[in-house]
């Protein structure tokens, strides 16, 4: 028995799909602002704020291992309803909140680890969504490319560990965009698509990031904000990205001569 703690983009039901193709016993903690896995029988919809509930229904599913994916966010604690086991550790939980989503994500890791029960990685049924080291498609990045790569991922593992940043892009070794609180997709439609015309997406794990859980996810919407800004390429960290539609991306991305170097 598997339970998932299930938030929303495509990822989680890419990982339900095969989990049942695998006929693995499982039940969903479903964490969606919109209660998207409504219609599963095997889904509980349950305040993140309720861990008495949450540990029970875990142990009464006699579960021992749970996986983390999808988008969690960040929850406002004012509106959160609170059981007797939520309020003990609501001081925890408050602390975790102002150093970030990420921060939030190990606090509920550590809790669950201190009840016996174990995180698994959010890949562990679908490693297939993460690429190696390399160069995925027909265009490659030059030696001007190369110089600034190697500035925005030095740029990127130099920030303070609770920072929110996952991406930027970075365009005659200066950054011209860095993702915020509001996500890449958000940075990608304010690139000026003949200013910063060129530019290369690099998006990395945060700091300190717990890489079970709360992986940065791309996929084709993500190749095509890239087109519409007219950017050169995307850089991801080898074995630390869930890279969805691979087949999809790579064609997509050979056919607009945007290249897809993992690092």
């Amino acid at each position: 028995m598997i339970g998932l703690f299930l938030g929303s983009t495509d990822f989680p039901k890419i990982i339900l799909d095969k989990i049942k193709k695998k006929n693995k016993k499982y039940f969903i903690i479903d964490l969606t602002k919109n209660n998207i896995f409504k219609k599963d029988k095997n889904s509980y919809y349950i305040s993140i704020g309720k861990f008495g509930k949450i540990l029970n229904l875990i142990k009464e599913k006699k579960c021992k291992k749970v996986l983390f994916a999808g988008k969690i966010n960040k929850p406002k604690i004012l509106n959160l309803k609170f059981d007797i086991q939520g309020v003990y550790y609501l001081p925890r939980i408050i602390k975790a909140s102002k150093l970030g989503d990420a921060a939030i994500l190990r606090e509920l890791i550590k809790i669950l680890a201190e009840n016996r029960i174990k995180v698994i990685k959010s890949n562990f049924f679908n490693p297939e969504l993460t690429l190696a080291r390399g160069t995925f498609s027909k265009t490659k990045p030059n030696k001007l490319d190369a110089i600034n790569i190697k500035k925005g991922v030095k740029i990127l593992n130099h920030l303070n560990a609770h920072n929110h940043v996952q991406g930027l892009v970075i365009r005659d070794n200066t950054v011209i965009k860095k993702e915020t609180s509001k996500g890449t997709k958000k940075m990608l439609q304010s690139i000026n698509k003949t200013k910063d015309a060129g530019g290369i997406l690099i998006k990395f794990p945060k700091k300190k990031q717990d890489l079970r859980a709360d992986l940065p996810t791309v996929g084709l919407d993500t190749l095509k904000d890239c087109m519409k800004g007219n950017l050169k390429g995307i850089v991801l960290k080898a074995n630390q990205n869930i890279f969805i539609d691979k087949n999809k991306c790579i064609n997509f991305a050979n056919k607009n001569k945007i290249f897809i170097n993992i690092v």
